[in-house]
């Protein structure tokens, strides 16, 4: 009892910490905030106290609904909610080290919060997919990327809060027109203890994948099913997120024409219904399910083999079950672990 007393005074502190370092950071940037309150008034939009906070991932950001639209009217997504890449960079900056960031001259775009870790809007960005998007230059592929539509961020600077990770990389048999149509399903070990399940697999349940060939074009889908744990709120209804990947490759030509992510919400019923079934579930009549879903990137033109393995990994982020499905094995320390694991339960 008190441990757990411990803990909850130092919890409580961290807290109160927090709150004063946000005073403080707040009070630092009056001026700021108070030329961009003046700022949005030319623009009819009146913002109080309520509407700037800081968040010590981020910095000083303000929130005001579709601000985006209010700030640069011009700037309009496509009829999936996703703005041409391109486009964004003529007219914001895009600076090195600031991935996910695009500079005006008095606030910074930002990538949508689903690319945060967790879904959350408070959290770092999860490596390293924004950083792979915002670097990859290729003159023949069109971009697309959703952005944070109700949030600006107005401390203009370089000030970033780094967070060291690892991404295994995954190589593929590059004779993707070989590859059979049909799904595959990719678990952890279900002898595994759910507190190993979520610190080594980020709380995965499942790898689902469907390849499908119509044609000259070799269609891939992927949904990411997490435990029953990770849940977010989306207009008030709580939902399980599912990350999907979606890609056509042309077998002619030998890349890839499409490819796009996005996260498909399942409400409780659904996900349930869902997770032990597999893409085949929504073939079979009255069963069949249609998850609201928010489409976050997508790219078209020449995509290499190359790109699609490196994007697909990092937007299924900490996941050794897209490790496992490219290289046919668990990264190294992720089966070390479950050899220790098994060990111990053998010895015991």
């Amino acid at each position: 009892m008190k441990a757990m007393d411990d803990l909850s005074d130092f919890q409580q502190r961290y807290r109160e910490s927090l709150l004063e370092e946000e005073r403080e950071e707040l009070a630092n940037h009056a001026t700021e905030i108070k030329s961009f309150k003046t700022f949005m008034a030319g623009k009819g939009v009146t913002l109080d106290e309520k509407n700037f906070k800081y968040l010590q991932t981020i910095g000083i950001i303000v929130t005001y609904p579709n601000i985006i639209s209010h700030l640069h009217p011009d700037l309009q997504p496509d009829k999936e909610g996703l703005f041409i890449f391109r486009d964004l960079c003529s007219d914001f900056e895009k600076r090195s080290f600031m991935n996910g960031y695009l500079y005006g001259s008095n606030f910074m775009l930002m990538a949508h919060p689903y690319f945060r870790r967790g879904f959350h809007d408070s959290n770092n960005y999860a490596p390293r997919f924004v950083e792979f998007f915002w670097n990859l230059d290729e003159s023949n592929i069109d971009k697309y990327i959703a952005l944070d539509k109700d949030r600006v961020r107005i401390n203009v600077n370089n000030q970033s809060y780094m967070e060291l990770d690892t991404w295994y990389g995954a190589k593929f048999n590059r004779n993707i027109q070989q590859i059979p149509d049909g799904i595959v399903k990719v678990r952890p070990p279900l002898d595994l203890r759910n507190s190993l399940i979520s610190f080594f697999f980020h709380d995965a349940y499942t790898l689902d994948i469907k390849w499908t060939t119509k044609e000259s074009i070799k269609s891939f889908q992927a949904e990411e099913f997490k435990a029953e744990t990770v849940t977010i709120i989306k207009d008030d209804n709580k939902y399980y997120p599912v990350r999907y990947v979606h890609a056509e490759y042309d077998i002619e030509k030998g890349y890839f024409r499409h490819f796009d992510g996005a996260i498909h919400f399942y409400t409780e019923a659904e996900y349930y219904a869902r997770r032990d079934n597999d893409f085949n579930h929504n073939a079979k009549g009255n069963s069949h399910i249609k998850t609201l879903s928010q489409k976050l990137f997508k790219m078209n033109g020449v995509v290499s083999i190359d790109a699609w393995i490196e994007f697909t990994s990092h937007f299924l982020t900490g996941n050794p079950l897209v490790f496992e499905y490219f290289e046919g094995a668990y990264p190294k320390h992720v089966n070390e672990a479950i050899q220790r694991f098994r060990q111990m339960k053998k010895d015991s």
